[in-house]
């Protein structure tokens, strides 16, 4: 969602953009998450490029270049450095992490976890159906539902979780076909299993450590390979509600 959000605000003309990451991301869907340039200096999404940065001052050379800067910095004290406009909780940690109304004039909250008019200005339903992308100026989104949304008729099963505590090994790399059944890696000796047949959209970093029943892939029974290096819909959505908030909020009389 972050990364959907942060390429619709380029293509608006926002280039001011910070992106704060935790030093080990766990992004499943990596080729279309500026994450990855944590890991790999820089990355690409859609056309958008994101680059690392150590420091705070370093991003307003990047933002000459129309470039994204991602900062290592869970706890966003680069905020008292930047000093922002607008503040996008995207940590869809489906809680609260400390985000407050008063870190910024525009406060944004995607998902369970906020209240708008209390602890963010606005908040973004994330949750699948009639109200995704609905922005809220009073009130909470959905509560966590805990199912994954429905792609092809399916939701559980097409989400692959880790058997166990320890240390994901794969060979495969996202965008290959996969049968239901296929041992997709390991984690601690223990298989880890596609639930369908389809393309492998999603997929952590091998040599990552997991936690026990932690999202670790996604298969889509599709089978559109173009789908992995794409922003999903929702994300598209989402993003758009973002600009929406931003518009609705500095374009008042």
């Amino acid at each position: 969602m972050a990364t959907g959000t942060a390429c619709r605000l380029h293509r608006s003309g926002f280039y001011k953009i910070l992106m704060t990451e935790t030093a080990r991301p766990l992004a499943v869907r990596r080729l279309v998450s500026f994450c990855e340039a944590v890991y790999e200096g820089a990355t690409t999404v859609e056309g958008v490029q994101a680059v690392a940065i150590s420091t705070p001052d370093q991003a307003v050379g990047l933002w000459s270049e129309k470039l994204i800067p991602v900062l290592v910095d869970p706890k966003n004290s680069s905020g008292c450095v930047i000093k922002p406009d607008v503040i996008i909780d995207a940590i869809l940690a489906k809680t609260n992490l400390g985000t407050n109304i008063s870190d910024a004039p525009l406060v944004i909250g995607m998902g369970p976890g906020f209240y708008a008019g209390r602890n963010v200005h606005y908040v973004i339903e994330t949750n699948r159906g009639h109200n995704l992308a609905r922005l809220i100026s009073e009130g909470e989104a959905e509560p966590d539902t805990g199912v994954p949304g429905n792609i092809g008729g399916f939701t559980t099963e097409r989400v692959l979780r880790s058997p166990a505590d320890g240390v994901f090994e794969s060979d495969l790399e996202i965008g290959v076909l996969v049968k239901k059944g296929q041992t997709i890696g390991t984690v601690a000796g223990e298989p880890v299993t596609a639930g369908v047949s389809g393309v492998l959209r999603g997929l952590i970093r091998p040599a990552t450590r997991v936690r026990r029943g932690l999202k670790i892939g996604d298969v889509d029974p599709r089978e559109v390979q173009s789908y992995c290096s794409t922003i999903s819909e929702k994300a598209r959505a989402i993003g758009g509600t973002v600009l929406e908030a931003i518009l609705a909020r500095f374009n008042q009389a």
